[in-house]
C-alpha cells in the first residue's frame, strides 16, 4: 500500500493513464462519426485524423487535426506542470515525460496499442528541453514544407532534437531522451519501411 501513497509513483501512474487518452479517436468518432483505428494508417494521431476525416468533411478535418495535435501535445505537459509546481525532482519529471509518451504509444484504453507519439513526445520535450525542441520544430517545419511526408518530417525533427541535446546540454543524463526517441522511431517502423519502398503517402 505504500506504493499507492508514494507521490512519485502516483505521478508515474497519472502520466501513463493521461498519456494514454486517445484524443484523436475520441474526437473523430464524436464529431465526424469515423473510426480512425479502422481507416487510413489506423493511427490515432493528428495526421491520420486529418486524412480520414478529410474524406468525409474537409472543413472539419483541419479543425479536428489541430485539436488532436494540441491535446496530444498538452496531456503530458499537464502532468509535468503539476509535478513541477509540487517540487518533484528533475529525475521524476523525466520519468513522467517518458511514461506519458509510453501511455500514448501503448494506450491502456486500446489494448496497449496507440499512436506514433510525436505530438506527445514534442510536448514533454518542450517542457523539459525547450531550446532543443524549438530546433526540432524548425527542422520539422522545413522538411514538412519541402518533402510533405509527415513521418520523414517528424523523425528528422526528433533526430535533430536528440543531437541538439548532446550539444546544448552535454553534461545531462541523456538516457530519457534516447529512450523517448527510440520509442518514436520504433512506432514509425512501418512508415520507415514504406519510405524505403517509396510507398509513403504525402500530406496534401
Amino acid at each position: 500500500m505504500d506504493f499507492l501513497t508514494n507521490t512519485n509513483a502516483l505521478f508515474f501512474i497519472a502520466a501513463y493513464l493521461v498519456g494514454g487518452i486517445p484524443f484523436g479517436l475520441i474526437l473523430a468518432k464524436k464529431f465526424a462519426g469515423v473510426d480512425v483505428k479502422a481507416s487510413g494508417s489506423k493511427s490515432i494521431g493528428a495526421t491520420n485524423v486529418l486524412r480520414v476525416v478529410k474524406e468525409k468533411n474537409p472543413k472539419l478535418a483541419k479543425k479536428l487535426g489541430i485539436a488532436t495535435l494540441a491535446l496530444d501535445a498538452l496531456k503530458g505537459v499537464a502532468v509535468l506542470t503539476v509535478a513541477y509546481f509540487m517540487g518533484l525532482s528533475e529525475a521524476t519529471l523525466w520519468g513522467i515525460a517518458v511514461l506519458a509518451v509510453i501511455g500514448h504509444c501503448f494506450s491502456p484504453y486500446l489494448n496497449f496499442e496507440g499512436g506514433k507519439g510525436i505530438a506527445t513526445g514534442m510536448g514533454v520535450m518542450m517542457f523539459m528541453l525547450p531550446y532543443e525542441t524549438l530546433i526540432a520544430l524548425a527542422v520539422w517545419g522545413i522538411m514538412a514544407k519541402t518533402l510533405r511526408i509527415s513521418s520523414v518530417s517528424s523523425l528528422t525533427g526528433v533526430l535533430s532534437l536528440l543531437i541538439a541535446s548532446f550539444i546544448i546540454h552535454p553534461q545531462m543524463a541523456h538516457a530519457p531522451v534516447v529512450f523517448i526517441v527510440f520509442i518514436l522511431f520504433y512506432k514509425h517502423i512501418p512508415n520507415i519501411i514504406r519510405v524505403i519502398k517509396g510507398e509513403e503517402k504525402r500530406v496534401i
